[in-house]
């Protein structure tokens, strides 16, 4: 039987600011977000003292009670990165590489069934050794779930270890039904959102039980595939392992890009953001030597009530140009965008491959100068910076890209 663990980093970007300042996350009230932005910029992380006077997590600036004295930490990507790494290559003193998945920047997942005798440690003694090799090593404290499959792992750090003093959850299949068959709400649990949650009460089903006693047909007929996963994870199952995982490689592959502006656009403004976007998206599969013959935009507005723009097209040939993607993109922009304030922009590149899984058209325009200006552009860039060479476009008013690329994640680097 398998053995996992899932480490979780406590409210990660406010736990290094405070750590950077000397202050303990449990006793200082901190967000992590950029005041330079606006007032209703949302923050990025709370800390734990914040979360005890009720603040909820991913708050905007507004909502932090007016009574409450606390510091704004502008946000510091490349610091937190530094911070990750360093765990990581904690991680790494008990547990080979192949044993890890990095789940995101604050959490990951480690097979240890095979450490247990080595170590001859228990589960949750193993655990407590590494997470407290990591506050000492960092100043971050980290909590933990363990199972014996990757999702009662994930579980039993989101909800078991929330109710037990040493912040250390376990779970197997029996004790998952014992424990949280009948928990809600059903949003608490790993992949159930909170349209799949209405959709599921409407069906009358409110916990983890009424899906595993439901009618699979009834299941398949609502969530069609996706059914599979909904009553496997109500019985406490997950077949799925770490290995398999990095042994996977979709049969489709693509390339995206989205962004949420800062401020509303306006409809020509969008359209520069929009070309340097692609731009940027064109250069990684040049630098990737990839092509592409799907593309696509989401243009969403700064009135949630108005729909968004959603565009794909399905090119004639393979290709990587940035020329020839603006023509098949900016005319359909230009007849199908509305002039309503913008806020979000999407990019999408679809059916990604290299030039080995295709043949090459016959009757395309020739686009290879254009690569070869791409590929310069790429080296430029790859030893000046990034802002080294940009389009005439970035230089425009309303353009984003050069202070864009001085960000990480879309956040302040620093």
């Amino acid at each position: 039987m398998k053995t996992y663990l899932c480490i979780d980093l406590k409210t990660f970007f406010a736990s290094v600011e405070c750590v950077e300042r000397g202050l303990d996350p449990f006793k200082t009230d901190l967000v992590v977000a950029d005041p330079d932005r606006n007032n209703g910029t949302i923050c990025l992380a709370i800390t734990p003292k914040m979360k005890e006077r009720g603040i909820h997590n991913r708050c905007r600036l507004f909502e932090v009670p007016k009574d409450i004295k606390y510091i704004i930490a502008k946000p510091r990507m490349n610091l937190y990165i530094k911070y990750s790494c360093k765990i990581y290559s904690i991680y790494l003193k008990y547990v080979s590489k192949e044993d890890i998945f990095v789940y995101s920047i604050d959490e990951c997942f480690l097979d240890i069934t095979s450490y247990l005798k080595l170590y001859k440690k228990t589960p949750i003694e193993l655990a407590k050794t590494i997470i407290k090799d990591v506050y000492e090593s960092t100043g971050i404290t980290a909590t933990a779930g363990i199972g014996t499959n990757l999702y009662l792992t994930k579980i039993a750090l989101d909800i078991t270890a929330k109710h037990v003093d040493s912040h250390i959850g376990y779970l197997d299949e029996k004790l998952y039904k014992e424990t949280l068959w009948d928990h809600t709400p059903l949003t608490d649990f790993w992949q159930i959102g909170r349209g799949i949650s209405e959709h599921l009460n409407k069906l009358g089903l409110h916990t983890m039980r009424d899906i595993s006693n439901c009618n699979e047909d009834i299941l398949y007929k609502e969530f069609g595939i996706n059914a599979e996963l909904l009553i496997d994870h109500a019985n406490g199952k997950e077949d799925v392992t770490i290995k398999e995982i990095k042994q996977y490689k979709p049969k489709n592959n693509s390339l995206s890009n989205s962004q949420i502006l800062f401020k509303d656009y306006n409809y020509q403004d969008a359209r520069k953001v929009l070309i340097e976007m692609i731009d940027n998206l064109v250069l990684i599969l040049v630098s990737k030597h990839l092509y592409t013959d799907n593309i696509g935009f989401y243009i969403g507005y700064s009135n949630d009530e108005t729909s968004p723009t959603v565009y794909s097209h399905k090119l004639k040939n393979n290709t990587n140009s940035f020329s020839e993607i603006i023509d098949n993109i900016l005319p359909y922009y230009d007849s199908l965008v509305k002039y309503y304030p913008i806020r979000r922009i999407g990019i999408t590149f679809g059916n990604t491959k290299d030039k080995d899984n295709f043949q090459e058209s016959l009757f395309s325009k020739d686009y290879k100068d254009d690569t070869k200006l791409e590929e310069t552009m790429l080296n430029i860039k790859k030893k000046f910076g990034k802002n080294s060479i940009l389009r005439a476009v970035s230089y425009t008013e309303g353009a984003n890209q050069r202070e864009r690329n001085k960000l990480v994640g879309g956040h302040n680097a620093e």
